[in-house]
Order: C-alpha cells, then sequence, then structure tokens
C-alpha cells in the first residue's frame, strides 16, 4: 500500500480547509469525535457525515456526501473496511480530491477506483497523527 509521502500530506492538509467525516460520532469518547474534534481546534472546518445522528461538535450532519452543498478538500473516513468501496463510489460523485481512510481502515479495490479517477486516497492512517507530524496550519 502506497500512501504519499510525508511532504505529499503535509501540502495536502496545508492547502485544505475543509473536511467531510463519515461515520463521525456524536459521543465524545468514540475515535472519530476526538480526532475531528483536534482538526476542528487546529482551525478546520468539520462536516459531520452520518444519518443516525443530529449534529457533532456543533455543526449540523448531513446524511450523506451528496447533501453536502460547499466544496469539500478532504473525505475523512471513520467506517469498517467492507464499507470503503460503498463511500469511496460516493466520494467520486462529489468533487473533492483526497479520499482518507483512518487508521486499520484500508480496502484494495477502494483505493484503486479513487487513484483511477485521479483522486488522491489515503489509507491506514489519522489524519490527527498526520496533522502532528506535519506541523501544518
Amino acid at each position: 500500500m502506497n500512501n504519499p509521502t510525508k511532504e505529499e500530506i503535509g501540502r495536502i492538509l496545508k492547502s485544505s480547509k475543509r473536511i467531510a467525516v463519515v461515520g463521525l460520532s456524536d459521543q465524545p469518547h468514540r475515535t472519530s469525535y476526538m480526532v475531528s474534534k483536534a482538526m476542528q481546534d487546529a482551525g478546520y472546518e468539520v462536516i459531520p457525515v452520518n444519518p443516525t445522528i443530529d449534529e457533532a461538535l456543533g455543526v449540523k450532519a448531513v446524511a450523506s456526501l451528496k447533501d453536502i452543498k460547499e466544496p469539500v478538500d478532504i473525505v475523512n473516513v471513520f467506517r469498517r473496511s467492507e464499507f470503503l468501496p460503498e463511500v469511496a463510489e460516493e466520494f467520486l460523485e462529489i468533487d473533492a480530491p483526497v479520499f482518507w481512510a483512518q487508521q486499520g481502515i484500508y480496502h484494495e479495490e477502494a483505493k484503486r477506483l479513487i487513484e483511477e479517477n485521479d483522486k488522491v486516497a489515503i489509507m491506514d492512517l489519522c489524519i490527527k497523527v498526520a496533522h502532528a507530524m506535519t506541523k501544518t496550519h
């Protein structure tokens, strides 16, 4: 599995402003909440994408990526690996450049689909850890 280099990831994080978080929980003890809160605190706009909640981190949730009206820079995914192809297909229907699957989440077919469509796929990497390593924003 090849993710972009640390430098490329740093550039992606530096140039990004809005992150749609698929599977963001409204429960503060969940990893998706803690990671997204850290990104929000670092200055990113976080949009919760989860049909089972009303809001998270003070932001109204949307049911799907297609419900987001404004441009998205990164789609950060907190769903089990077997759901990645489905999320990747929805990702390709919006005009976001970067698909980012969190630590422990990886799917070869989804990665290939994303890259065949000239988008960036980052998998099995925590965005919060990457942000801390590259010290952007």
